[in-house]
């Protein structure tokens, strides 16, 4: 045992001390008085930080009000050159009114080949978060499967103002459990023994968050 694991055992060995053998974990409240968010109070500010964190990520933020969503959303898969969209089950119809290109049903599944021929996908998401600039994904309707996100080049993400929680410990409550969740910080991105970045390796090169204002 290194000399390093033998101190931290001992400090846990020294913390349990006082603790009865016949205790058990279910027997002691346990007291959730701590903070839950470093995030501003104002719900304003928390969108702010949001789209600034994300930002940060090399993702694109684009601000728009509910009435011109539809035209921005548009404008923006005519700007990537985006010919033929995936668009999952339960998108908003409204949303994609002014896009003229070819959608992609995931009604039947598309294969992975499928997939990988498309230019892009369109998602609404479960949840945003303030203060880590991360989107949340949980197969809701509007969302998709895992792959509709992971496989084309551009994720185009569909957020409203509503949905951003100010930190992390407010969004999990938020949460359903029992559903797939996926945290996306970014476009996807790893870097090499030189730390030399590359993006797009295990998931979209480009990530781009419509964030709609009430």
């Amino acid at each position: 045992m290194s000399e390093a694991k033998g101190r931290i055992l001992e400090r846990v060995r020294s913390g349990l001390r006082d603790v009865p053998r016949d205790e058990r974990a279910e027997d002691v409240e346990v007291t959730r008085a701590y903070v839950d968010s470093h995030a501003p109070g104002d719900p304003g500010a928390v969108v702010e930080l949001f789209a600034e964190r994300v930002a940060d990520y090399r993702a694109t933020v684009v601000r728009v009000a509910e009435s011109g969503a539809p035209e921005e959303i548009a404008r923006i898969l005519t700007e990537h050159a985006v010919a033929n969209l995936v668009v999952p089950p339960g998108f908003p119809d409204a949303l994609v009114a002014r896009y003229e290109g070819s959608r992609l049903s995931d009604e039947p599944p598309l294969t992975p080949a499928e997939l990988d021929a498309s230019d892009g996908v369109i998602t609404l998401a479960a949840q945003g978060i303030a203060v880590t600039g991360t989107i949340v994904l949980d197969a809701g309707p509007g969302q998709g499967r895992r792959a509709l996100s992971l496989v084309p080049d551009l994720h185009l993400c569909v957020v409203r103002a509503a949905q951003v929680a100010a930190d992390v410990p407010i969004a999990i409550r938020s949460l359903v459990p029992t559903r797939p969740t996926t945290f996306i910080s970014g476009p996807s991105a790893t870097s090499d023994i030189e730390l030399d970045r590359v993006e797009g390796v295990h998931g979209p090169r480009t990530l781009v968050v419509v964030l709609i204002s009430e």
